[in-house]
């Protein structure tokens, strides 16, 4: 099976789809289902993406996906309660019967995105059937392993594509049919989204969409903390258990394709001048104006003839370009491929992080990652700290690397749009 995903000749274990009792929230029980939603618990902006999301609806999923309390035990077990009581009150229910899940998101701009949400089997890197292009911070894997031991449930699904051209008619046709039908749930969200979910429950229809699936693999677009929790529970319990299996959403980017953004670094306690400073002799830093659109254009055009990266915080923002190549050849390492050591992300962790501005980056107090490029900038000037802003990779040379057993610097991409947290959940116990 190739990195697009057909099949190859050999009985290689593919993708393994299961359908599943999903636990999702009564309408006429919260204000509205757009307000019990939330964007994946890595892309809430804290602390105010995180305020906003619980003064929405008391019962917003953020309160599951990101419980506050004074200890992480404590939080956990928050979670777990408010889960066991939500569910007792009959604010979340569980679908009557097992099916896999049709979801659309669509915003006013004409984007279309529609995919299968089920219960994935969970399998190791050396199958080769789920591929990650990006490294994990371990603290992240343990945090989000505690909350979901604690609550036995999955709270939000990951996103995975695979390449199904005309490879997968069934399932292909499964999704365009399903998605002319009355929905379960359609609800507008405040970013201009609007989602719709089907549940598809016949045992012969879910029977030819696993068949086709399971000569497929999948590379994952957004969650590989998520997945890297589930591989860590699985191995804690003995199989055949509910933990064999993961919430996923499989989108086919072959019909419709996803975009992919740049994930940007905010520097604590590193202000502008002195991260500036450290770069004299190392790369080239030119001041920008005060336009982050206009310097965003001007980044891209940076980034298509070398490594490049703006940095702000200061209320103008700096292009960092021309890197001394003597740098790179000394703290790059050099048994990886070429298109790895040359992303702006290896040159940014490899030089920039670790020998010129001396930040760790696998610590939340030194180092965060922000998806919202204007959110990154305003936390920086706010907070005296330097916002770090990345030029996306492009998708075929993550699906390139990803194919060669090659992980990307964490963070590297953002593939989108993700699914909204809070539509169905997948409970362990039901």
């Amino acid at each position: 099976m190739n990195s697009a995903g057909h099949p190859e000749a050999t009985a290689r274990r593919g993708l393994e789809l299961t359908p599943f009792r999903g636990l999702r929230y009564d309408p006429d029980r919260v204000g509205s289902l757009a307000a019990v939603t939330s964007p994946p618990y890595d892309v809430v902006v804290r602390p105010d993406g995180l305020l906003h999301l619980e003064s929405a609806d008391p019962y917003n999923i953020v309160r599951l996906i990101l419980p506050q309390a004074a200890t992480p035990e404590a939080r956990n077990e928050q979670a777990a309660r408010t889960l066991r009581r939500w569910t007792a009150e009959g604010v979340l229910t569980t679908d009557p019967d097992p099916g896999l899940y049709v979801y659309e998101q669509r915003d006013r701009e004409g984007m279309l995105q529609r995919g299968i949400i089920g219960a994935l089997r969970v399998s190791d890197p050396s199958e080769q059937v789920v591929l990650p292009h990006e490294d994990v911070m371990p603290h992240v894997v343990a945090d989000r392993a505690a909350l979901m031991r604690a609550t036995r449930a999955n709270l939000e699904p990951l996103l995975l594509t695979y390449r199904g051209d005309d490879a997968t008619p069934a399932t292909t046709a499964l999704v365009e049919r399903t998605a002319e039908q009355p929905p379960l749930l359609s609800t507008t969200t405040e970013d201009g989204f609007c989602h719709r979910l089907w549940s598809v429950t016949a045992p012969d229809t879910v029977a030819r969409v696993r068949a086709e699936l399971s000569r497929h693999q999948a590379l994952i677009a957004d969650g590989h903390h998520r997945w890297a929790t589930y591989r860590t529970l699985r191995a804690e319990h003995p199989s055949p258990s509910p933990w064999d299996h993961g919430l996923v959403l499989l989108v086919d980017t072959a019909r419709y394709p996803l975009r992919v953004r740049a994930i940007h670094r905010l520097l604590h306690g590193v202000p502008v001048h002195e991260a500036v400073a450290a770069l004299a002799g190392h790369f080239r830093v030119r001041r920008l104006g005060t336009s982050l659109d206009e310097s965003l254009e001007t980044l891209a055009k940076a980034a298509g003839s070398g490594n490049a990266l703006l940095l702000a915080g200061d209320g103008a923002f700096h292009l960092v370009d021309l890197p001394d190549p003597g740098l790179l050849a000394r703290t790059i390492p050099t048994d990886r491929p070429e298109a790895w050591r040359t992303l702006d992300a290896t040159v940014l962790h490899a030089t920039l992080l670790a020998h010129v501005w001396h930040v760790p980056d696998d610590s939340a107090s030194h180092i965060s990652y922000i998806h919202d490029t204007a959110a990154t900038v305003e936390k920086a000037e706010r907070d005296g700290g330097t916002a770090v802003l990345m030029h996306p990779v492009r998708e075929e040379v993550v699906r390139e690397l990803a194919r060669q057993g090659v992980t990307m610097p964490r963070k590297s991409t953002s593939f989108g749009p993700k699914p909204a947290s809070g539509l169905v959940l997948r409970p362990l116990d039901a």
